[in-house]
């Protein structure tokens, strides 16, 4: 996990990119790490209240729940018990916790926002989602059928409509966002989008988010993916 203070901004990670987040943090002062897996209830307990001490009685306005696991075998016919408990545990049980946990957080700083609607800079929840997850969009992809992946993320997407229909009374703006296809460990060099193109997306939709997107799929470009 990492914490931009000044931002109030909450990132968390895997451990299998840990050496590039310390090597990050070794360049920025202002990032501060914070050991979590989003698979571990206790764990997660523990960094919130960690980052709450970092804030120095500040809110959180942005979280974004990065954290996410693919089996690439997995299909109707190899899906198993474990795959798919395994599976939804980070993608989808880790997000909801993440969100309990530091819902306290963000309603601190949405109530402390002279901000009106909703926004990434007022309090916001971001699960980065996939087109995966989108069940009109399956035919499309299904040459992958990576089913508990596919079924995770789905429920991750129900889990962001669920949590703007609840959250957004607090001020709350909460959307899913998918990545693209990217080149990364999970997505393989096939992938059609680099690291950099993804992120820069993504990082331009961000503050273009409102109230009007709340419980949207959006892709890293801000175009709409249906359900």
């Amino acid at each position: 996990m990492r914490i931009a203070r000044k931002r109030g901004l909450l990132l968390e990670a895997l451990p299998s990119s840990g050496r590039e987040l310390r090597d990050l943090a070794s360049k920025h002062p202002n990032l501060v790490l914070v050991k979590l897996d989003v698979a571990n209830p206790s764990a997660i307990t523990d960094a919130a209240k960690i980052v709450e001490g970092k804030l120095n009685g500040m809110g959180l306005n942005l979280l974004i729940n990065n954290a996410g696991i693919y089996t690439p075998s997995s299909s109707l016919e190899t899906a198993d018990t474990e795959d798919m408990i395994r599976t939804y545990k980070t993608n989808a049980v880790g997000p909801m916790l993440m969100a309990q946990a530091f819902l306290p957080l963000l309603k601190k700083a949405a109530q402390a926002s002279t901000e009106k609607g909703l926004s990434c800079s007022k309090a916001a929840i971001i699960n980065i989602s996939s087109i995966m997850g989108s069940i009109e969009k399956t035919p499309e992809s299904f040459f992958k059928p990576v089913i508990s992946y596919r079924c995770s993320k789905a429920a991750l997407n129900m889990l962001t409509k669920c949590q703007a229909l609840t959250y957004g009374k607090a001020g709350i703006l909460c959307v899913a966002l998918h990545p693209g296809w990217v080149k990364t460990d999970m997505g393989s060099q096939e992938a059609d989008l680099t690291v950099d193109t993804s992120v820069r997306g993504l990082l331009s939709v961000l503050p273009t988010l409102s109230e009007k997107h709340s419980g949207t799929l959006l892709n890293w470009e801000g175009k709409a993916i249906p359900w």
